[in-house]
């Protein structure tokens, strides 16, 4: 009994780390990520141009934060859940939207960008942030139920 009690206190310090670990990529995010957007979607944004950007080095950083989140992501998932095939079938899902998301950020970027800038801020913030995680576990956990 106390083992089973020591081991959920383990799981949990674990998932807490991978999350503190989550919090320390938003707050640190300006010197470890290019992206012009950070400042820009803080401030007037509908008054002001679209920022010069490099796409190749955006692509980069994106993909760099893209990846940190759903590796502390699918880490959460696995020690909450101890579930290789909900890790397999999760980690899809994030390369599946990984490619749509860029696709859809690219494009609205160079073709409608000025026009289009809640759509731009909006895909941005589902490859910036981890809101998959946060549809994930109760898909998971509801899974995890019915079996």
């Amino acid at each position: 009994m106390l083992k089973k009690l020591f081991n959920h206190k383990v799981r949990i310090a674990l998932a807490m780390l991978f999350v503190v670990a989550l919090v320390l990529i938003r707050a640190y995010e300006d010197s470890l990520f290019y992206d012009p957007f950070l400042d820009y979607f803080k401030g007037d944004y509908f008054n002001l141009p679209i920022p010069e950007i490099d796409n190749l080095q955006l692509f980069g950083g994106l993909f760099f934060r893209y990846f940190l989140n759903t590796s502390l992501s699918l880490a959460i998932i696995y020690v909450l859940f101890k579930d290789i095939d909900a890790i397999k079938f999760a980690s899809f899902l994030y390369l599946i939207f990984f490619v749509i998301l860029v696709a859809a950020f690219f494009f609205i970027l160079l073709k409608n960008g000025d026009s289009n800038k809640m759509g731009l801020f909006y895909v941005r913030r589902f490859l910036i942030q981890p809101i998959f995680l946060l549809l994930f576990l109760p898909a998971l956990y509801y899974q995890k139920q019915k079996q």
